[in-house]
């Protein structure tokens, strides 16, 4: 008979797992469930996250356990944003303690055992618009471009930038870092982000860079 951990490897293909995955391998009652999970995790087989998703230990990990595909399944909708974003994308010198994600719901924050996540609300349409999934053999995560990050943190942090000057002095980003982005959607961006801060920081941009 398979133990608990050679059971979902063989049925499952991910490690990171949620009570509805639970359920479709093992059916049976709720408490059932969890009286099995509950012993896993005593037994350091499976990591508690937040009530109904887990992940395998880290000897039991068939890949390495990527913190912003795994912040994908703590609170969603959701895409790394913000210090995270601009952080992937070799922009600030920094590494970020947390990882950092804009949501359409409520800002919310979890510390766990596999890392800190923090959700910062962004209410617009359009939540991944300048945002670009990321896929590899590993895992597979939403990712914003540098401009949508910065729009973002423009916004949740409300400063009152108004071109590119914030963004060498307050963010240490290189000029020539800002000059190599993606400014393809930028109009659809100034559309869609109407907030003020926004719409007055993308204006200074657009003139400095002669956009």
């Amino acid at each position: 008979m398979l133990n608990i951990i050679e059971e979902i490897r063989e049925n499952i293909p991910q490690d990171i797992l949620t009570d509805d995955i639970l359920m479709n391998l093992w059916g049976g009652s709720p408490d059932k469930r969890y009286g099995v999970v509950k012993r896993a995790i005593a037994k350091g087989e499976l990591v508690h996250i937040k009530r109904g998703l887990y992940h395998l230990a880290k000897k039991y990990q068939r890949k390495s356990l990527n913190l912003f595909e795994l912040a994908q399944w703590v609170y969603g909708p959701s895409y790394i944003s913000f210090e995270s974003a601009l952080s992937y994308h070799g922009c600030i010198p920094e590494s970020v303690y947390a990882v950092i994600s804009a949501c359409s719901r409520n800002a919310k924050e979890f510390h766990t055992l596999s890392g800190h996540f923090i959700y910062k609300r962004i209410p617009y349409p359009l939540l991944y618009l300048g945002v670009e999934r990321v896929k590899s053999e590993n895992s597979t995560f939403f990712m914003a471009s540098p401009l949508r990050a910065v729009m973002d943190y423009v916004y949740v942090y409300r400063k009152h930038w108004r071109g590119i000057d914030p963004l060498i002095k307050s963010l240490r980003i290189e000029p020539d870092t800002i000059n190599q982005w993606n400014y393809s959607l930028l109009e659809e961006l100034e559309q869609v982000y109407t907030n003020y801060r926004v719409q007055r920081f993308l204006k200074g941009l657009k003139k400095d860079l002669n956009l």
